[in-house]
């Protein structure tokens, strides 16, 4: 039976006379007709989230993470439902749309153990100032297309936890999986608290500028991060932005390359490199370089191969759409019309069918190659040489790119020492970029602005209002 999608406005389900269909990346076959909605549909969500604040805003902590438990729950019980439709939409493997679903169900259950509570900022014999963290209203949150539920999830979560109520954009790639889960979570919370509207840049540029919403959580592009900044202060909205990263990897020379290798593929080829904190610029010791590029495409090669069946246990997967496909194939292209040496894959003659290419690994292009300077969110991979520390890390501190880094050493205290002074928002020592929905997440520079996760990443969902006690 064909699924039917629906934008979910005070928890009543709502078509569209306009719908669009994605195209399934393993088999450029169309997907499912998905309503689009109007900005009438805008304005109603609105309206009926504004009216669910007043009452929603002022349950307490603990009966909003209750609540959570009961969301999670609906993962669980509709998680191959959940998964096969979000493998359709995303050309993730089977395995690879599981860990997209139990990764949002453990991130809902943390949340349900762990939020902002009141605390004592100072106290003296004359007076105690105690902060307390009150919801900001209605929250869009605007979301991407590589892994479409953890990080709508993320967004979510946190705007319920704290009080807000939150309006969800999923991508226009990939808008199928985020609907679903809107639609079966209806009943658990208070209607107009948790809807979505199916919509493409017309739809979330409203959002931005719309006075009745409180802030936007946008993941996605530098230029579009940019727009939305500049849209969200003609209304002084709160906004957080996740953009892009470009990480750097550097490689010691004391590393250990049986553990290393692998890991450092993993960060670079995971989910075909589609993922925000993906290791972006590997940066190898020279003493270990050829042995390292070695072992690497051994690596790759053996546990990175195309697999087009959606069954397989593979963690790579094609290019989730043709937009990306297109751009991430003229980066292969810039590299063979330059003569940078291609050492594995490079084959970007279309298949018979699906957006794939294969996993492809570039020894020492330049520095100023596209491929080094700009993300290139795929499967390729350029490995560079260094000899100096100072150098190295100059290298790696782009100007426009500061959301993760991952150094591999086994000296603890070198490691810890570069990871210092790289200009990123998280970096990981000996293992690849994997952000904990424990910790704050956000980038630097071009890479952000604030951040999500943790108990920190809740704060930018609230005010801090301080209570001024004067003692007798």
């Amino acid at each position: 039976m064909q699924p039917k999608f629906y934008n979910v406005i005070n928890d009543e389900l709502r078509g569209a006379e306009k719908t669009h269909q994605v195209t399934d990346p393993r088999t450029e076959e169309e997907l499912w007709p998905c309503p689009t909605a109007t900005i009438a549909d805008f304005e109603d969500a609105v309206a009926a989230a504004q009216a669910a604040f007043k009452t929603w805003s002022r349950t307490t902590v603990a009966e909003r993470q209750a609540l959570l438990v009961k969301m999670a729950d609906v993962f669980k019980e509709h998680a191959e439902e959940l998964s096969s439709i979000l493998a359709r939409e995303s050309g993730k493997s089977k395995i690879m749309a599981d860990i997209d679903i139990r990764a949002s169900i453990a991130q809902t259950l943390y949340y349900s153990q762990n939020a902002l509570q009141d605390e004592i900022q100072y106290e003296d014999n004359h007076a105690k100032v105690v902060a307390t963290h009150i919801p900001l209203g209605v929250v869009c949150a605007i979301c991407p297309w590589n892994f479409p539920l953890i990080l709508s999830n993320v967004k979510v979560v946190s705007s319920l936890v704290t009080g807000n109520c939150v309006i969800v954009k999923p991508s226009p790639f990939t808008p199928y999986a985020v609907m679903k889960w809107v639609e079966l979570s209806r009943g658990i919370l208070p209607p107009g608290v948790f809807q979505v509207l199916n919509g493409g840049a017309e739809l979330g540029a409203q959002m931005t500028l719309h006075p009745g919403v409180a802030k936007i959580s946008f993941t996605g592009t530098i230029a579009t991060g940019k727009r939305v900044m500049a849209s969200c202060a003609k209304t002084l909205k709160k906004v957080t932005l996740e953009l892009a990263g470009n990480d750097a990897c550097i490689v010691c020379a004391d590393a250990d390359l049986a553990k290393t290798v692998p890991a450092v593929a993993s960060g670079g080829f995971f989910n075909a490199g589609q993922v925000c904190v993906a290791s972006k610029r590997i940066y190898v010791h020279e003493s270990i370089y050829d042995e390292f590029l070695d072992r690497l495409v051994q690596e790759v090669e053996r546990s990175y191969a195309i697999q087009e069946d959606p069954a397989a246990p593979s963690l790579f997967g094609p290019v989730s759409n043709k937009l990306q496909f297109d751009t991430v194939k003229g980066i292969i292209e810039d590299c063979k019309k330059n003569g940078y040496k291609i050492v594995t894959g490079g084959e970007t003659q279309p298949r018979k069918k699906g957006f794939w290419l294969p996993p492809t690994i570039v020894s020492n292009p330049p520095e100023d190659s596209i491929l080094v300077q700009e993300e290139q969110f795929g499967p390729i991979l350029p490995i560079l040489s260094w000899t100096d520390e100072d150098d190295v890390i100059a290298r790696a501190n782009l100007a426009n790119a500061g959301l993760g880094a991952s150094v591999y050493s086994s000296d603890l205290a070198q490691a810890e020492r570069i990871a210092r002074r790289l200009e990123a928002g998280g970096v990981w020592i000996n293992h690849p970029e994997r952000p904990n929905f424990g910790a704050f997440f956000g980038g630097i520079k071009d890479s952000g602005f604030g951040g999500e996760m943790g108990r920190q990443g809740l704060l930018s969902y609230v005010y801090t209002k301080c209570l001024h006690f004067k003692k007798d």
